[in-house]
């Protein structure tokens, strides 16, 4: 999972050297978070962050497969 966000995040980025990925686990779910350069925040997130939804949409379906739950907050 956390290999797939770093993937679509260098996907999107002008800065790939400077994305990050941490992950936190809980009891029930796991958040990612993912930190880029802060010129490139706003190519992850997208306008009325579209972007930021699509990716989250994304990583939703790759952890309902693996029946977990997942958040990703952007840093």
């Amino acid at each position: 999972m956390k290999s797939l966000i770093e993937v679509i995040a260098r996907a999107l980025v002008d800065h790939p050297d400077s994305v990050s990925v941490e992950e936190v686990t809980q009891e029930q779910s796991t958040i990612y978070r993912l930190s880029v350069h802060p010129d490139d925040m706003g190519k992850v997130i997208g306008k009325q962050g579209r972007i930021a939804k699509s990716l989250r949409t994304v990583v939703n379906a790759m952890a309902a497969k693996e029946n977990q739950r997942v958040t990703i907050e952007i840093v």
